[in-house]
Order: structure tokens, then C-alpha cells, then sequence
């Protein structure tokens, strides 16, 4: 099923710890720093869990403690309620993690 995309603006409005993607596609991204190698791969299994049950997968990349996400919905050609869902989700456990952006 097609999603409607949304406005770039209006999603950053509502996800302030986002920043719009440099690059030449619609996408939000945030990096994050947690304690150790640990949390941050916990906190990477928590959301992949999530990205499973949804059926919409983040790009990421980590190092060491840091994990950096890109989110968009490549089949709406930018920002779908499925990112809003994802980022809502890593916000808050980023925030229960005490993270650093």
C-alpha cells in the first residue's frame, strides 16, 4: 500500500531532536552517542525489533557508541508516518537511555 508522503517542514516541527538529510533525497537523520558499544547495540536491537514488526527499516551506521540513523520511505519518494512512528520510537528510547545528540 502507497503512503502519502508529508511535509519535510512539518515533520521537523514535531521531532525536534531531527535534522533534514543533506543529500538530494527527502529523509531525516540523528546521530546518537550512548555510554559503550553495548548500549548502543541494545538500542539498535530495540529498534530493530520495532523496524521488523512494521515492515520499515532505518539506514544506519554505528561506531563504537555512536549510532546514526537516516529515515525515509523510499517508495513514497520522502517522509511517510511510518518515519514519524520510527523516529518517534528512537526518540524515546534514546531519551529512557539518556543518550547524547
Amino acid at each position: 500500500m502507497a503512503q502519502t508522503p508529508l511535509d519535510l517542514d512539518q515533520v521537523l516541527a514535531d521531532l525536534p531532536q531531527w535534522r533534514a538529510h543533506a543529500g538530494d533525497r527527502t529523509a531525516i537523520e540523528r546521530s546518537l552517542r550512548f555510554a559503550d558499544f553495548n548500549a548502543a547495540f541494545g538500542f539498535m536491537t530495540r529498534v530493530a525489533l520495532l523496524a521488523e514488526t512494521i515492515d520499515h527499516h532505518p539506514e544506519w551506521s554505528n561506531v563504537y557508541n555512536r549510532v546514526d540513523i537516516l529515515l525515509t520511505t523510499h517508495d513514497a519518494g520522502g517522509l511517510t508516518e511510518r518515519d514519524v512512528r520510527m523516529a518517534r520510537f528512537i526518540d524515546d528510547i534514546a531519551s529512557s537511555q539518556g543518550t547524547q545528540s
